[in-house]
């Protein structure tokens, strides 16, 4: 790290959720950032570099939304530790820009004069300026400024509007020699906080005049998105669609990556003479990581839609109109977005369940998250899905595959909501607390950052594939090729491998729900990376002579399983704990190793009862 860097002042941006504090931090910092996690916790750190046009060196801290200093949930915990720098291995911030949505101060101007009270040189960025100003809303900026005693400056983030003079304002408070502070703040007392909110209130009114044109268009989208029944259909179909497009969208992509493998399998068979080198290349590294990185295309339409939807401002909606069906299955309203989240992985669902303030309620939404189904489990989904369901359309826009492919997801839903029900009646029991959420204002979703976002999964999954499946693959190459056949050995080569000698030594476990030995070879690096199973399948049959691609790779499974096997693995996916990176998470989440191993036990006893049934149920249907 250069000495710039070392140097440079440090500037923490502060605000309640929804008022376009990462949007802002975007715009501050470009592509000069860097996510990690703080010390000792899993709550994700983005901080950004940024030279100003004088040279000055800022280093840009984005912190966790929060509404109070006195912070009820993880998230809050480290953005009050790190403004008053008790943040272990964290320098303490130089200066604090606090973000606030221009459009509604009501509620961070409570945290506003909490960050007063902290005593650091402050600046309030008044964000989204431009839609305060479409709808009339009069902010008396310079008299605020006075009553506040800090710089205010208008922006709009998602156009890069007032980026200049906010840089130009902490410079000066920078050069003013004002950094050195001493932390005044404390916790408030209850007669405290009612004079602080009486206080914000009185501000409010004497430099915040209403909307001339209040935001009527707001109120009439809410009046349907919000409706108990046209808000949950909106809510469904969305859902659906969502689903829909993960499978048939991505097709031609998947057909283009599918083949680019293949045709490089095909070069290095023909280039590279028999042997090790060959088979380790092209059986190995091409068929095992080829055919995970294939699906990358439907991972990136699913996190698409969430970051569509996330930027427009139709979550917080969403959440409110799921809160009476989660409520009746005993999590909080507040539990819809980790587990929407857990759709892409469940790891940062687990982790956005630190906005729930009470630890039960907590606890319980990361007990479900898993049950979500993750992107991860797309490959196997789509694997299995194409081997044994035609692929054909049952009526306007409804593809067959597409609707088994929601109806696994639905069964995770369900699955979530069951379990989450018998985890309240037995674990805790009482009424749900009630759900309050701030609603924020439609917003377009800025491009620049929906592509940066999808860029960034992109680069998740590619480094995901070179770090964790890559050598996966390489030591499923190495078990199913040592060593090798004795002399005068009749049956496959693969039989006498180590992975095969695992796999039948284990497989009498899992007879019961119909699995072979290669399914069972494939659950155990599957275990720490789900969709790792996929490219374990394509390296054990591609030692078998079978083509590389994922097509050959269905057809093969759809000529050595049964339908009822088929049905049997994918009711064992919906359920099963697959990723040992979630067990991981979940103990640093609740700090203990109970609540991992309630995990570890209650999903895969699930996902063997329901196999067992699907499996047996099948063959009975005749599909054995």
């Amino acid at each position: 790290m250069s000495e710039a860097v070392l140097q440079a002042a440090r500037v923490a941006l502060v605000g309640n959720p929804n008022t376009g504090k990462t949007a802002l931090f975007n715009a501050l910092t470009g592509g000069r950032q860097k996510v990690a996690n703080y010390a000792g916790v899993t709550v994700e750190r983005k901080e950004g570099q940024l030279t100003t046009a004088s040279g000055r060196a800022l280093s840009i801290l984005d912190l966790p939304g929060t509404y109070s200093l006195r912070a009820r949930s993880p998230d809050e915990v480290v953005t009050r530790d790190a403004v008053l720098g008790r943040l272990t291995g964290e320098i303490e911030p130089d200066v604090v820009i606090a973000v606030a949505d221009a459009t509604n101060l009501r509620l961070v101007l409570r945290l506003i004069l909490e960050l007063k009270a902290v005593g650091r040189p402050m600046v309030l960025a008044l964000n989204m300026f431009d839609i305060a100003q479409r709808q009339g809303l009069r902010i008396d900026i310079e008299g605020l400024q006075r009553e506040l005693g800090c710089p205010i400056v208008a922006t709009v983030a998602t156009r890069k509007r007032g980026i200049d003079d906010l840089t130009a304002q902490v410079e000066g408070l920078i050069a003013s020699g004002a950094l050195s502070t001493t932390n005044t703040w404390r916790e408030p007392s209850a007669m405290e906080i009612r004079d602080a909110h009486r206080n914000a209130q009185r501000i409010l009114r004497a430099y915040v005049r209403p909307p001339e044109r209040p935001d009527t268009l707001t109120g009439r989208i809410d009046s349907v998105l919000l409706h108990p029944v046209a808000g949950l259909t909106i809510l469904l179909s969305l859902l659906f669609l969502m689903f829909q497009a993960v499978f048939t969208w991505a097709a031609p992509l998947m057909d283009g990556i599918d083949a680019g493998f293949t045709w490089l399998s095909l070069l290095v068979s023909q280039g590279l003479p028999d042997g090790l080198i060959k088979d380790f290349i092209a059986d190995g590294v091409i068929a095992g990581v080829g055919s995970v990185l294939v699906f990358l295309p439907q991972i990136l339409i699913l996190f698409f839609f969430i970051i569509l939807l996330e930027d427009f401002g139709y979550m917080a909606r969403a959440a409110f109109l799921m809160d009476k069906i989660m409520g009746g299955a005993g999590l909080h309203g507040r539990a819809f977005i980790p587990l929407l989240s857990s759709f892409a992985c469940a790891i940062p669902g687990i982790m956005a369940a630190r906005v729930i303030d009470q630890k039960r309620d907590r606890i319980t939404t990361i007990l479900v998250a898993p049950l979500m189904t993750c992107s991860a489990r797309i490959p196997v989904y789509t694997l299995i899905i194409s081997a044994f369901i035609p692929d054909r359309v049952v009526g306007p826009g409804l593809n067959l595959q597409g609707l088994v492919m929601f109806g696994l997801y639905a069964t995770g839903i369900l699955g979530a909501l069951s379990v989450s029900f018998l985890i309240r009646k037995v674990f805790w029991r009482g009424a749900v607390e009630p759900f309050l959420m701030e609603l924020p204002t439609y917003k377009l979703p800025s491009t620049e950052s929906v592509a940066r976002n999808l860029w960034l999964r992109a680069q998740i999954f590619l480094s995901r594939a070179g770090r964790i499946i890559l050598p996966l693959m390489v030591l499923v190459w190495f078990l199913s090729t040592f060593p090798g056949p004795p002399a005068g050995a009749s049956g496959p080569a693969i039989d006498y491998s180590f992975a095969g000698l695992i796999g039948h030594a284990i497989q009498p476990l899992f007879a019961p729900i119909g699995f072979n030995w290669q399914m069972v070879v494939a659950l155990i690096p599957g275990f720490a990376a789900r969709e790792v199973a996929v490219a374990a399948l394509g390296t054990v049959y591609a030692v078998a002579n079978v083509d590389a691609n994922v097509g050959a790779l269905g057809a093969r499974l759809a000529e050595q399983w049964s339908l009822a096997t088929g049905l049997s693995f994918l009711a064992w996916y919906v359920f099963a704990p697959q990723c040992a990176a979630t067990l991981a998470v979940v103990k640093r989440e609740t700090n203990s190793w109970i609540w991992a191993g309630v995990m570890l036990v209650y999903m895969t006893t699930l996902a063997y009862l329901t196999s067992f049934v699907v499996y047996h149920a099948a063959v009975a249907m005749g599909a054995g």
